[in-house]
């Protein structure tokens, strides 16, 4: 299937692991430009090497912290400066820490706010003039499950991204018409080093255990390519129709509707 990917300039953050990672591999491989940022230089280089020997084509990266607003702009402005456009925007960051909402004070409030809310909203309103520029663009934002269905457990996540949902839907309509469409991307339990870190033992027991104490129904946390490919259609032309929405990809483990 032919997304209608091939040219276009796109900007991951977060990309140098995980989602982010897999979504700037299905990205190349469907003929797009991509540049990935990320807070470690080592990590990043790595990633770049190994998405350019994949691919046959060279990978932007950028060392930053989404949340240094001006830095994020530089980047999405120098990207586009390069290559002569901006067209897919992937605002990909870290998540907040677990805990029950007495585990922080107004702090703690703060900084989720910042990381898992503000700092995508930085990215998305530097890149929004080269994508109407353009003339065409997608915006998809990687939240978490927890925006559609709260778990006690992680009350940061949950509180700080629902805004991000609200944001989206918001800005579709001040968009107006036009083929620029804004999507939040809700993952469930992955595999990826946040939560493969974090076991003990045995790693293919320990995501059986964790999709068994989450009652997953399909038995398994995901793959990051399983989420990079709900992501990547999501960015496709094929899917012009589909903004504002927030498409969870949790492996049936919502009961919410």
């Amino acid at each position: 299937m032919d997304l209608g990917l091939d040219g276009k300039v796109a900007l991951v953050s977060g990309g140098s692991a995980g989602i982010g990672f897999a979504i700037a591999r299905e990205l190349l491989r469907e003929g797009a430009t991509v540049s990935i940022a990320g807070r470690d230089p080592g990590r990043l280089a790595e990633a770049r090497d190994r998405l350019a020997a994949e691919s046959g084509t060279e990978v932007g990266t950028r060392a930053l912290d989404l949340r240094d607003t001006e830095a994020a702009r530089a980047w999405v402005d120098d990207t586009a400066a390069e290559h002569g456009a901006a067209h897919i925007v992937v605002s990909n960051a870290g998540g907040p820490p677990a805990g029950p909402t007495g585990a922080f004070g107004p702090d703690g409030y703060r900084a989720a706010f910042d990381l898992a809310m503000v700092a995508h909203v930085g990215l998305v309103q530097a890149a929004l003039p080269h994508l109407r520029e353009a003339g065409w663009g997608r915006v998809l934002i990687v939240a978490s499950e927890t925006i559609r269905d709260l778990i006690p457990k992680y009350a940061l996540s949950g509180i700080a991204r629902a805004g991000l949902a609200a944001y989206a839907k918001t800005l579709v309509h001040e968009l107006g018409p036009g083929d620029i469409t804004v999507n939040v991307l809700a993952p469930g339990y992955t595999a990826t080093d946040a939560l493969l870190g974090g076991l003990e033992g045995d790693v293919e027991a320990g995501t059986a255990r964790v999709a068994a104490e989450a009652g997953i129904p399909l038995g398994r946390v995901a793959r990051p390519e399983e989420v990079a490919a709900a992501g990547t259609f999501l960015l496709s032309a094929r899917a012009s129709f589909v903004t504002g929405t927030v498409q969870v990809v949790d492996g049936g483990r919502s009961l919410g509707m």
